[in-house]
């Protein structure tokens, strides 16, 4: 059984890849100055969320929701691949260059939120594990 914990870092990490999808709709849909209503959002994101769940059902994403590889990749994947074919087959634009534009944006938003968190996760336990055994926390250069 999981710990109350790894059950919200599972809500959480679903939530992320919900809400950045919607995201990449909503960009699209404003760069391409189309309305920003809810039923234009919806026709827009839904066959990426349709594959972004595929992708959480096929690689079993509960068990490691933050990994990038193969967690991160496998929804990505599945947004995209799905997401396209769920856009032709209801008649929506699947062009070369919305394909590209489709899979290297959600790309960045789907494996880099994860590499984001991982990092975040490493630094903490360092630093958690220099405070314990009584060393100094490592410090990085400010940019």
């Amino acid at each position: 059984m999981r710990r109350p914990s790894d059950r919200g870092a599972v809500v959480l990490a679903a939530a992320i890849d919900v809400v950045l999808v919607v995201v990449f709709a909503l960009i699209g849909r404003r760069s391409h100055a189309e309305a920003l209503d809810l039923a234009g959002l919806w026709g827009t994101a839904w066959p990426f969320l349709v594959g972004a769940a595929v992708g959480w059902l096929v690689i079993r994403a509960w068990r490691a929701p933050l990994a990038v590889w193969p967690t991160g990749v496998v929804i990505w994947i599945a947004s995209v691949l799905v997401g396209m074919l769920l856009r032709a087959a209801s008649g929506q634009g699947t062009a070369v260059a919305f394909i590209v534009v489709a899979t290297l944006t959600l790309a960045l938003l789907l494996l880099g939120w994860r590499a984001i968190a991982l990092l975040v996760l490493r630094l903490r336990r360092r630093s958690a594990s220099a405070a314990a055994s009584g060393a100094a926390p490592v410090e990085t250069p400010a940019s």
